[in-house]
């Protein structure tokens, strides 16, 4: 026992006497990374995922770093025009906060499409209600169909025609639907029709497009059970 504390003492003074040469360490250390290359740059919250949650789609014009949308997980659209200085919500007064796509027309950016119904299912899900699109860059929004369709994965716009559009719809988390599938419309989202399609349990949830077509597309296979 006497061994022992004698052991503990003598640990307790080197500490003691360490301190100094660690502090005079630490101090070299900030002295120099104030000079370093990376002193000025410091990570900040561009938001807005403290009050939407998690984010499922990014979008921005190209061309034009000061303008982006932000689709929330179940907080809607948020726009900004400054680069991320400041967030307006865009997508308050529509049928679902929950966001799974956002898509631009590249040919003309006022066109904005959003798919509601976020595809990551995870153990809370909340449903969408169907297609959105603005046509003059987020001020006013329109139904365009597939209210009762679940979750949109994905939008994408055909790059040389804005009326050429291809959504992917997952459909029902929580059970078969038929609305489920790839949809294509060629008038602006007027009508649409079904041109990929496996079951009704079996959902798109992801396009590529490459000029002006289709060239992947992934499905997925899912029921949520409420047990």
């Amino acid at each position: 026992m006497k061994k022992c504390g004698l052991s503990f003492v003598f640990t307790i003074f080197l500490l003691i006497c360490a301190l100094p040469l660690t502090a005079a360490l630490a101090a070299g250390a900030s002295a120099a990374d104030a000079h370093g290359p990376f002193h000025n740059l410091k990570f900040r919250d561009l938001g807005p995922a403290v009050a939407g949650g998690r984010v499922t789609s990014v979008v921005g014009i190209p061309g034009n770093p000061n303008v982006y949308y932000v689709g929330a997980a179940g907080g809607g659209v948020f726009k900004t025009t400054d680069g991320g200085q400041h967030w307006k919500a865009i997508f308050a007064h529509e049928g679902s906060a929950s966001i799974g796509s956002i898509a631009l027309a590249p040919s003309n950016p006022n066109l904005v499409w959003v798919g509601t119904g976020e595809m990551n299912i995870r153990n809370d899900v909340l449903d969408g209600a169907g297609l959105y699109l603005s046509t003059d860059a987020g001020k006013t929004w329109k139904l365009m169909g597939f209210k009762h369709a679940g979750q949109i994965g994905k939008i994408v716009v055909d790059p040389q025609n804005p009326d050429t559009v291809f959504v992917s719809v997952f459909g029902h988390v929580w059970g078969p639907n038929t609305e489920r599938g790839v949809f294509k419309t060629t008038d602006g989202g007027k009508t649409w029709k079904k041109v990929l399609y496996v079951n009704e349990h079996t959902g798109a949830i992801d396009l590529v497009m490459d000029a002006g077509h289709l060239a992947f597309h992934r499905w997925w296979r899912y029921l949520a059970s409420s047990d």
